[in-house]
């Protein structure tokens, strides 16, 4: 197993491959956007690919409340996807490079893609490559960590490097927390909106999601704050190809 110590930049696959890396989220996330992306589709059967599925567990979330639909796994880490074996029937190696998705162009109801843009070094290119598998009106669940989360701010004013962001991969630096999970970009609200819309999205929904790593005494307040998704801890968007 790898070190994530001693880890230099190039290594990102390596960083990734390694099984000491968190690849699963909160089940809250999950869940909220599983039912953001039920309601949307209906009853009509629909192929769903959940990409960058890392273990699994965010399928295994939203599966009861996908049922009646095809579910998909997608990653191109191959640790994870033996993981996800037990969670995930279907599930498959792909990459968000052009064409690197094993699917054909229009071929696909819907994308989950939780958790997976703040990690990409080309979002631009993984968003051509969803757009590209989309049917025409498919939609896109998408959900990524607030750069603008209500502590940020905070944080922020105090002179702390905000929670979610990395400034290294071998260690944490300047902020709370005791994980390196390879955070490589942030969005908020807004320039996520914008971003979407610019990648040929149209944007339906902007909600909020908590954050699983929120101490336990502030998690009422974390959950409360939702209700304003410019200051969650989670951006959850619903997005429809154009």
């Amino acid at each position: 197993m790898t070190d994530t110590h001693d880890l230099r930049p190039a290594e990102l696959r390596d960083f990734y491959e390694d099984p000491a890396v968190p690849v699963a989220s909160g089940p809250e996330r999950s869940r909220r956007q599983a039912v953001m992306l039920a309601r949307a589709l209906g009853p009509e059967p629909a192929l769903i690919v959940d990409i960058g599925c890392g273990d699994g567990f965010a399928a295994s979330v939203a599966g009861p409340l996908l049922a009646g639909h095809t579910l998909v796994g997608i990653d191109w880490s191959q640790d994870a996807l033996r993981r996800a074996a037990g969670r995930l029937r279907h599930r498959v190696r792909g990459e968000l490079t052009d064409g690197g998705l094993p699917l054909a162009d229009a071929s696909v109801d819907a994308v989950l893609f939780g958790e997976v843009l703040e990690h990409l070094v080309d979002p631009d290119a993984a968003l051509d490559e969803l757009r590209r598998v989309l049917k025409p009106r498919g939609h896109l669940m998408l959900s990524t960590p607030n750069l603008a989360a209500w502590y940020n701010r905070a944080l922020l004013l105090a002179g702390v490097q905000p929670i979610f962001s990395e400034v290294s991969l071998r260690g944490i630096h300047g902020r709370p927390g005791a994980q390196v999970v390879g955070h490589l970009r942030l969005y908020t609200a807004r320039a996520l909106r914008e971003f979407l819309t610019a990648s040929g999205f149209e944007v339906i929904r902007l909600g909020g999601a908590p954050f699983h790593g929120v101490p336990r005494v502030l998690r009422p307040l974390d959950r409360a704050v939702c209700a304003a998704p410019s200051l969650a801890s989670i951006l959850l968007v619903h997005a429809r190809r154009a």
